[in-house]
């Protein structure tokens, strides 16, 4: 099938996607999780390390971390579990934000 193609299920017509969001995580039809950390580098992770740039220098280094902390760790460890087994490839994207976010917390 393909993606938006419309199938009858029960006498209800079902829409097939790629992908699925299932408590704030993005499944796709691979299970490879492509997505889900796509969203995860882009959407909260960098955007928000970009706002909190300006901001950090201004405040003391506890704020920053409980910052960071608040806006981007708790995003990357959110059901971690599920990414036991990904390729290295999509773990360096989140090891880059978190080097990101790291070097932000300490001046670096």
């Amino acid at each position: 099938m393909q993606n938006g193609q419309d199938v009858s299920v029960l006498g209800t017509q079902a829409t097939f996607s790629d992908t699925a969001h299932d408590l704030g995580v993005i499944i796709d039809h691979e299970l490879s999780l492509a997505e889900h950390i796509s969203s995860i580098c882009c959407r909260y992770g960098y955007s928000q390390l970009c706002q909190l740039r300006p901001v950090v220098y201004s405040l003391p280094m506890h704020a920053t971390k409980m910052l960071v902390q608040a806006l981007i760790s708790c995003r990357l460890d959110y059901c971690n579990s599920l990414l036991y087994s990904i390729n290295d490839g999509r773990l360096c994207h989140l090891q880059s934000v978190q080097n990101v976010a790291a070097c932000l917390v300490t001046g670096a």
